[in-house]
């Protein structure tokens, strides 16, 4: 089994800036693909930012040129950090994961994190 943990949601001003991270622990062989969604009231949770490989990046048009992501391998860590944050990137953030186990054939799961509130507002 393979649990997502993540951190470092808040309440932040327009213009502000947030980091969050999203920790990955238990039988894990190989972490293919970590990303970030969020959801908004009344929103289909949508994708914001993904990572492939550890180094191959995708991301929202909406957050282009404003968040990065990137990925710790020894860790199994993945971090968003997010700058010039607006009003229209509030929302609970959740951490996925395509996580490889140890078990025959090294099988891939989706997991999924709790969930982290990020607010943008003055």
């Amino acid at each position: 089994q393979v649990q997502l943990v993540e951190s470092g949601g808040g309440l932040v001003q327009p213009g502000g800036s947030l980091k969050l991270s999203c920790a990955a622990s238990g039988s894990i062989f190989m972490i293919n693909v970590m990303g970030w969604y969020r959801q908004a009231p009344g929103d289909q949770r949508e994708l914001v930012a993904s990572i492939t490989s550890g180094v191959i990046t995708n991301y929202a048009d909406s957050v282009k040129g404003r968040f990065t992501i990137s990925m710790d391998s020894a860790k199994n860590t993945a971090y968003l950090q997010m700058n010039s944050l607006k009003p229209e990137d509030t929302g609970v953030y959740y951490c996925h994961g395509a996580i490889r186990g140890w078990g025959p054939g090294r099988p891939e799961y989706d997991y999924w994190g709790q969930g982290t509130q990020v607010t943008i507002s003055s």
